[in-house]
């Protein structure tokens, strides 16, 4: 029987597939856009333009990178406070022109460098909340891989949010939980169990609308895992698309705000 800490060691295995290999099984015509027209162009976050089963969309994702040099060049996918101007600047975009917006969540949180601090990250990360909390068009959020702290959370509010089964998602990683609790990161595996940061226990608290089966892992057969979300989402898009815009903006709104009070953390 598996255990939350072997979900936590799966979700951060090196080959699980990442976000541009999603976009390349899952969309078409990607079209990558750049920049936050203030400061600089994040590599950690990366979005564009896309087309889903011939529908124009809004794709945006964290990207870790693979090798050394291209963890490097994404930042180990953590990203800076342009990445999540970035975002801003997209989703409303894909509000203008009335196209659904798909993220998909993976990172260890956003950085917490200097500089970041200093150009405004929690900022960045608030506004990008309160922006996705009331785009009028569409949101479909998948955690494909680490979904930590606000650094996920910034792309994570949606009408739709589904976890890969051996993803995780919580307000912080079991070895920073272990560090404050027992002063060691040596107990992380204890804290992964306190934290229930697994996909299971999140759709079971009602934190999350589905699981996407996984099997032995993402990464031994993805395939059948990408036709499993692809499916997902087709029949998510069409459940909500039709829906008055504000109505749908204020559920998504009411289903951020209830996450305080569905959840009882352990003592």
């Amino acid at each position: 029987m598996s255990t939350v800490w072997d979900s936590v060691q799966l979700a951060r295995h090196a080959k699980r597939p990442l976000f541009m290999d999603y976009v390349n099984q899952l969309f078409t015509e990607f079209d990558e856009l750049h920049g936050d027209r203030a400061f600089a162009d994040d590599k950690a976050i990366l979005g564009g333009l896309a087309r889903f089963d011939g529908q124009p969309v809004m794709v945006i994702g964290q990207h870790r990178g693979r090798s050394t040099r291209e963890r490097i060049a994404h930042n180990f996918g953590m990203a800076n406070p342009e990445g999540y101007r970035k975002v801003i600047r997209l989703v409303k975009m894909a509000e203008r022109f009335n196209i659904p917006v798909m993220t998909f969540v993976d990172t260890q949180g956003a950085y917490p460098g200097i500089g970041a601090e200093e150009r405004g990250q929690a900022q960045a990360i608030a506004e990008s909340i309160a922006v996705f909390s009331s785009l009028k068009v569409p949101v479909i959020v998948t955690i494909i891989g680490e979904g930590g702290s606000g650094g996920a959370l910034a792309i994570g509010v949606g009408d739709k949010v589904n976890m890969l089964q051996n993803s995780i998602y919580s307000v912080i990683s079991p070895e920073g939980c272990a560090s404050i609790l027992w002063k060691t990161a040596e107990k992380a595996q204890d804290a992964s169990e306190a934290l229930k940061l697994n996909a299971i226990n999140l759709y079971q608290m009602g934190l999350i609308d589905a699981v996407i089966e996984e099997g032995e892992g993402a990464h031994v057969q993805p395939q059948p895992v990408m036709n499993a979300l692809k499916a997902l989402i087709t029949e998510q898009l069409d459940e909500i698309k039709d829906l008055d815009p504000q109505k749908r903006c204020e559920l998504r709104y009411e289903k951020l705000k209830s996450f305080n009070s569905e959840v009882m953390l352990p003592a």
